[in-house]
């Protein structure tokens, strides 16, 4: 969001009361309607367990059943169950932090049955947290479609993770995706003594989940702070709520991070098109740099409904084990930035109002509007699908 200057705003004004009568809103990609009802099928390369360990999980509670995925056909997951090495309660961070990449690894190469389930029934895959660090405009053509120009920026994420196939909740305000992918905590992490120079965090190792990083940008735009938008202000709003942080139904625990994460490439699509696609490598700040990022803005309050949010992160500079961070999204989302004529039309509003309210908040409340009028953002029926080999897929309805 390009940030006015004093005489940039009064140069508009000028140029309103010739050109508002005529100017239009940019106009946004409506997706094709109706939405599919034909469930994903979908056929997926799983890592070698030399690569990485993948995990999936059917049932919940007491009933869960943690499984290695072995194969990934035609929406069918197949693989290895780990009841006989888990003990009660354990899902696949707690068995990995006790028995060790190795451990499972042989016991996965030495069974003799396999269980299946279809993907569409798995549940979230491992147990998570609620609060999460979140990276906004770190794909540079995100940014620019967003005409960020002070980014990358954290900020905190408050949502609980739902299953792949859980629906998005419709809403009055604006709603948007974002596919991202997740690095996951296996345990308590040092990022503020990495952050100091005192423990180097190359060799750190994580998980991986698939997110959809869905968007209230009505709330976001309402709660932005214009003069200094790195501040992360309105993005915990806009982007925190029930329903708002789908996740893959697998979790990946590389050998080497970097490595495997070096060939990966999101896609996402709505009602079947493709609208985003990017190596995921194409990032500004690596994990290594978002989890430096992160300490350095811990004890940072932003406004989250009629409380306040920080990101997970002590004072100590401890990350607590199972939370994740969101490492941005590439370009591609609904939100483009509010165009020339929507700024007019925001300025005439604002003259109109007789500068009642503010001329920023009348030229938010004209990008909204606009927007809203476009049909361009997720309506009820629409399906948001990801797909990212080796990592998995969401199918999330808008209900």
């Amino acid at each position: 969001m390009r940030i006015l200057s004093i005489a940039a705003i009064g140069l508009m004004i000028v140029v309103a009361a010739a050109a508002f009568i005529g100017a239009r809103p940019r106009s946004v990609r409506v997706p094709p309607r109706p939405a599919p009802t034909t469930p994903l099928r979908t056929t997926l390369a799983i890592a070698l367990p030399e690569q990485a360990l993948t995990f999936a999980r059917f049932g919940e509670g007491a009933a869960a059943q943690t499984f290695v995925v072995r194969r990934y056909q035609d929406g069918v997951v197949s693989g290895v169950d780990l009841a006989p090495l888990l003990q009660p309660g354990e899902d696949a961070i707690a068995a990995y932090n006790r028995l060790g990449y190795e451990a499972i690894a042989a016991f996965v190469a030495a069974a003799k049955t396999s269980v299946s389930y279809e993907a569409a029934t798995l549940a979230v895959p491992v147990d998570l947290r609620a609060v999460h660090a979140a990276v906004a405009t770190n794909y540079p053509e995100h940014a620019d479609e967003a005409e960020v120009e002070d980014g990358p920026f954290m900020f905190a994420k408050i949502a609980q993770p739902t299953a792949s196939r859980a629906a998005i909740p419709a809403s009055p305000g604006l709603l948007d995706y974002e596919v991202e992918l997740c690095f996951v905590t296996l345990s308590d992490l040092p990022v503020l003594a990495a952050a100091t120079g005192a423990k180097a965090i190359k060799a750190i190792k994580g998980g991986l989940l698939l997110c959809n990083d869905v968007t209230d940008r009505a709330a976001l735009l309402r709660g932005v702070d214009i003069s200094d938008i790195a501040s992360g202000k309105g993005f915990t709003n806009g982007k925190s709520g029930a329903g708002f942080l789908p996740v893959g139904e697998l979790f990946i625990v590389p050998r080497d991070l970097k490595a495997f994460v070096a060939p990966l490439e999101l896609h996402l699509s709505v009602n079947g098109e493709e609208r985003q696609h990017s190596r995921v490598i194409n990032w500004i700040w690596d994990l290594d740099r978002l989890l430096l990022e992160s300490a350095k803005r811990r004890g940072v309050n932003w406004t989250w409904r009629e409380g306040s949010a920080r990101l997970p992160v002590s004072n100590e500079g401890i990350l607590p084990d199972r939370t994740l961070v969101l490492a941005g999204t590439p370009a591609g989302t609904i939100f483009k930035g509010p165009g020339p004529a929507t700024f007019i039309r925001g300025i005439a509003d604002w003259i109109k109002s007789f500068g009642k309210g503010g001329i920023v908040a009348a030229i938010v409340e004209r990008t909204i509007a606009d927007d809203h009028a476009s049909g361009g953002y997720l309506q009820r029926g629409d399906v948001v699908t990801i797909r990212v080999d080796q990592l998995g897929t969401l199918e999330n309805r808008v209900e």
